[in-house]
């Protein structure tokens, strides 16, 4: 696993063996003009619960920690205040991410295939969003591997509000009820960040706190 890690990103390996804080992600310029996102597969999300297997073409299978918010009514072109009074509850979602894959996809220009549409899940509740958007940006979270926590995200430091994103998603495109969005992975949210990818027979929970959990048994 060292190995792996190694091989995919040295920096967040040294951080993971030193201690030492991992250095700041510098966002491309475009994330100053728009919200940046990619579209998953809605046919491969499951529920918390699920056991979750390995994908055959990768041996780095890591999680990703992300709050979502789903629709409950169709915007186009919004404002954002229209576009987050849309929002009809929360739900914690989790990315599953192939990393060794995930490596050569980004170099290629086009993004993430195969390393992100395989499989993501959600928590098995929703909440509504008068309980959550209060304090949206100031939710503690955790990350538990065979019981011990790996890792305490938050979800502070937004770049765009979430009315901001999701006016952003309607320009000239029509979004329907039910559509899942999540905010993208929660600081220190992923294993490469903790230094702990998922291996077989691991027991993962992923929690947010008045949200929900997701907890899966990886085969």
């Amino acid at each position: 696993m060292d190995t792996i890690l190694a091989r995919l990103c040295p920096a967040v390996h040294a951080c993971s063996l030193t201690g030492a804080i991992f250095p700041a992600f510098r966002p491309p310029k475009l994330l100053d003009r728009q919200p940046l996102y990619y579209f998953g597969n809605h046919l491969t999300i499951v529920p918390s619960g699920t056991p979750v297997k390995i994908p055959s073409y990768s041996t780095a299978l890591d999680y990703e920690l992300e709050l979502g918010w789903v629709l409950s009514k169709p915007l186009f072109n919004a404002t954002p205040d229209q576009a987050l009074d849309a929002v009809g509850g929360f739900v914690v979602v989790n990315d599953f991410s192939a990393r060794d894959v995930q490596h050569a996809e980004m170099h290629s220009g086009f993004g993430p295939q195969k390393s992100k549409h395989f499989l993501s899940s959600m928590s098995a509740t929703m909440v509504c969003p008068d309980r959550i958007l209060p304090r949206v940006d100031a939710l503690k979270a955790s990350v538990e591997i065979n019981g011990k926590l790996v890792a305490q995200p938050v979800s502070a430091g937004m770049r765009y509000s979430i009315g901001e994103v999701l006016a952003h998603l309607s320009r000239d495109e029509q979004l329907h009820p039910g559509e899942l969005i999540a905010s993208g992975t929660l600081p220190g949210g992923s294993g490469l960040e903790a230094g702990r990818l998922l291996s077989s027979g691991d027991d993962l929970r992923l929690v947010i706190e008045e949200v929900g959990e997701i907890v899966h048994h990886i085969l």
